[in-house]
C-alpha cells in the first residue's frame, strides 16, 4: 500500500438502504427459498449469501458438486423458520444491519447463532438488554439460558432482582423451564419474601404440571429445592406444611431442614437456604440468622 493511500468511509446508512433493495427481489434473484411451513417463496442472491455466511457457503457448495443446472433451479426448502425471521436475517446479510422488535428479537437470535452470525448475535442481546420490561424479563432470561448468553443472562437477572415481584406474576415467568427458573432462584437479591415466592412457584408448577402432563412434584422437584423455607416462621412453616399435602410442592426433606433452624435457631453460613434475599420481611425467627 502506498503511504499516501487512505480508507475512506462512505455514508453507511446510504449503503444499506441501496442494498436493502436487494432484498427479496425476484427481478434480480438467483435463489429461492420456501420459508416456513407455507413455504412463502423468498428471493436472495448466491454471492452476497455465500460471502456473509459459511452456512449459506456449504449449502451451496454441496448443492454444486451435484452440478446439473436442474438441481441450481431448485429452491431451499427452509420450514423450521419463520419469514419474518428469515428476512431479519436476510437484512442483516445485506445490510449489515437488522430491524429487530419484540416479537421476533428471542427468534432472531437463534437464528444468528445457528447461522454463525457473530454481529448480528450481538445486535440481537444488545436489543433484548436495552428493552427488559417487566412483560419480557422471564423470556429473555429463558433465552438467555437456552442459547448460553453469558451478557443476557446477568443482565436480565439484574433487571429481576429489581422488579421481582411483578415479574413472578407474568406468563413468561409461568413458560420458564426448570434450569432457567432455579437459576432465578439462586438469588439472594430477589426483591420478594419467601410466601411469595412460594405462591409463584406453585401457580409455575400447577401450569406446567397441566401442560406437560405431569404430578405437580416431579415437575417442581428441582425448582422447590431453592425455595429458603428457613425464612418463614413457625407458623408460616405449619401453615406452608398443610398446603404441601395437598400437592406435594415441596420435598419432605425441604420442610424438615426448615424445622431444623427453628428447633436450633441457628442457621449454617454459606448455605443459601439460610440467607435472607434482599425481600425477605423481618422476622422474630430471624435471629438465628443475623447472628451469622
Amino acid at each position: 500500500m502506498a503511504s499516501d493511500e487512505v480508507f475512506m468511509k462512505g455514508d453507511i446508512a446510504v449503503f444499506a438502504a441501496e442494498m436493502k433493495k436487494l432484498i427479496n427481489n425476484k427481478e434480480t434473484g438467483d435463489i429461492r427459498f420456501l420459508i416456513g411451513p407455507n413455504r412463502k417463496p423468498i428471493f436472495a442472491h448466491r454471492c452476497i449469501l455465500a460471502a456473509r455466511c459459511d452456512v449459506f457457503r456449504a449449502m451451496f457448495a454441496d448443492q454444486a458438486q451435484k452440478n446439473t443446472t436442474q438441481d441450481a433451479e431448485i429452491p431451499f426448502v427452509l420450514s423450521d423458520i419463520t419469514p419474518d425471521i428469515f428476512l431479519a436475517l436476510m437484512e442483516f446479510l445485506y445490510t449489515n444491519c437488522v430491524t429487530l422488535n419484540g416479537k421476533i428479537a428471542i427468534d432472531v437470535l437463534g437464528s444468528s447463532i445457528e447461522y454463525g452470525l457473530e454481529e448480528l448475535r450481538k445486535l440481537c442481546v444488545e436489543y433484548l438488554i436495552d428493552n427488559l420490561s417487566v412483560n419480557n424479563a422471564a423470556e429473555t432470561m429463558q433465552a438467555s439460558v437456552t442459547y448460553g448468553q453469558d451478557e443476557l443472562r446477568d443482565k436480565t437477572m439484574d433487571y429481576i432482582e429489581q422488579n421481582t415481584e411483578n415479574i413472578f406474576k407474568t406468563k413468561g415467568f409461568h413458560e420458564m423451564s426448570e434450569e432457567a427458573i432455579s437459576y432465578v432462584m439462586t438469588s439472594d437479591k430477589l426483591d420478594i419474601d419467601e410466601v411469595d415466592v412460594i405462591s409463584a412457584v406453585r401457580e409455575w408448577a400447577t401450569v406446567n404440571s397441566v401442560v406437560i402432563g405431569k404430578p405437580i412434584t416431579e415437575v417442581s422437584k428441582s425448582v422447590a429445592q431453592h425455595i429458603r423455607l428457613p425464612l418463614l416462621s413457625p407458623d408460616e412453616l405449619t401453615e406452608v406444611e398443610k398446603e404441601n399435602k395437598k400437592d406435594n410442592l415441596i420435598p419432605v426433606e425441604c420442610v424438615s431442614f426448615a424445622w431444623k433452624f427453628h428447633v436450633f435457631k441457628k442457621g449454617e453460613k454459606g448455605n443459601a437456604l439460610t440467607t435472607k434475599r434482599k425481600g425477605t420481611k423481618p422476622r422474630e425467627s430471624h435471629k438465628g440468622l443475623d447472628a451469622l
